[in-house]
């Protein structure tokens, strides 16, 4: 008897393990993972597509190093050669190998935070960009509530947290952030190359810097992020794959297993989404004309995709732009007017409205005649 009910008790708490691992997972056949919190999201719309204890406040390691780069890129002046701060560069961990009086560029600096994880790079950063660490973490502090990253709050710029319990963020934030910049075409390049040859140090000389993101090499269609380490906050990653069209962002913390349940959660999740037609409610328009043969005309709408769920399908909002009516003379495949797909607020498509047929000038009118028809117009409408 006591075999017995040891085993329903172990099959029982198996059962608890299976279903309480990913308790608000959005699809029951997606897999477990070992993060303290992890969750993917859809980059076109921010859809989260799995959801494993997303909005806990967890420490995040060197993926900080995501906001001091989309900072670094946003301030701008990428290209000019500076010494690097001396105390700065003085900080332990992972390095890019900044020595005292090194010249560099801001550019050589976004390398080395996302390619070898450089806490001496985010340090210099810090201070070209804010002029001080502390006055550059208010900058962090302050893009962080911009987004609305309401389970974040950055003490330092490299991720550094041994010292701190105030140094956090969620998994749902940290996806956030990486979809925001990720819409930077400069990170994208930075945080996807595998390797990149540099010149910097006293004098600059070339060296090779080598990216710690192996999914890049084996996973599927990873085209970034970033890897993060401290004792504290364990593994974490945060990584973007495409696949077929579809973009999706996987975010991990705490995660012993994390190349593996990155490669997993991409495998499960991308069969979510799909591209899909977008549609308005109609496949035309009838548009007025002024000053023209004809009175009306009909128009037509390109189409418009969207790489989404079928779930969030129903989800999407149209809103037309049309004027009441358009001058002749107008001809077949004018752009007329347009039609948004928004989605939770965000604009995700566009699609233009397009004249389907011609129409002239009314005989007898000339393009004096449409001029005071239009201020006639413009007087009566104001």
């Amino acid at each position: 008897m006591r075999k017995l009910l040891s085993r329903v008790f172990c099959a029982f708490a198996a059962l608890c393990t299976i279903f309480c691992t990913c308790p608000d997972a959005k699809a029951d056949n997606l897999p477990s993972v070992s993060a303290k919190g992890a969750v993917v999201i859809n980059a076109s719309t921010g859809e989260v597509l799995y959801s494993h204890f997303a909005e806990k406040s967890l420490p995040m390691a060197s993926t900080t190093k995501i906001m001091t780069t989309i900072l670094a890129i946003e301030h701008g002046d990428l290209d000019s050669r500076f010494t690097v701060d001396p105390v700065a560069v003085r900080v332990e961990g992972s390095s890019m190998g900044l020595k005292e009086n090194d010249k560099v560029t801001l550019r050589d600096l976004c390398y080395g935070m996302m390619l070898p994880s450089g806490n001496d790079a985010a340090n210099c950063t810090a201070v070209r960009v804010g002029g001080s660490i502390e006055n550059f973490v208010r900058l962090m502090n302050d893009k962080a509530k911009q987004l609305g990253l309401e389970n974040t709050h950055f003490v330092t710029p490299s991720g550094l947290d041994d010292y701190t319990q105030d140094h956090y963020s969620s998994a749902l934030d940290m996806a956030r952030l990486t979809r925001y910049a990720m819409k930077n075409k400069e990170f994208r390049k930075i945080c996807s190359a595998k390797s990149v040859k540099l010149s910097f140090g006293d004098p600059p000389y070339d060296r090779w810097l080598t990216n710690t993101n192996k999914l890049l090499k084996t996973c599927h269609g990873v085209i970034g992020v970033k890897t993060g380490f401290t004792d504290k906050a364990g593994r974490c990653l945060v990584s973007c794959c495409s696949r077929g069209g579809t973009e999706l962002i996987c975010v991990t913390l705490g995660d012993r297993n994390d190349w593996q349940d990155h490669s997993r959660l991409y495998d499960s999740c991308f069969p979510l989404v799909a591209r899909q037609e977008l549609s308005c409610g109609t496949k035309g328009f009838v548009l007025n004309v002024a000053g023209g043969e004809c009175d009306k005309i009909r128009c037509r709408i390109q189409p418009a995709y969207a790489c989404i769920s079928k779930d969030s399908r129903d989800s999407v909002r149209s809103v037309v732009h049309l004027p009441m009516f358009v001058y002749a003379p107008v001809k077949k495949g004018d752009a007329v007017g347009r039609v948004d797909f928004w989605y939770k607020g965000e604009l995700i498509a566009q699609s233009a409205i397009y004249a389907d047929e011609d129409c002239h000038l009314a005989k007898g009118q000339d393009k004096g005649f449409v001029d005071k028809l239009k201020q006639k117009l413009i007087l009566w409408l104001s």
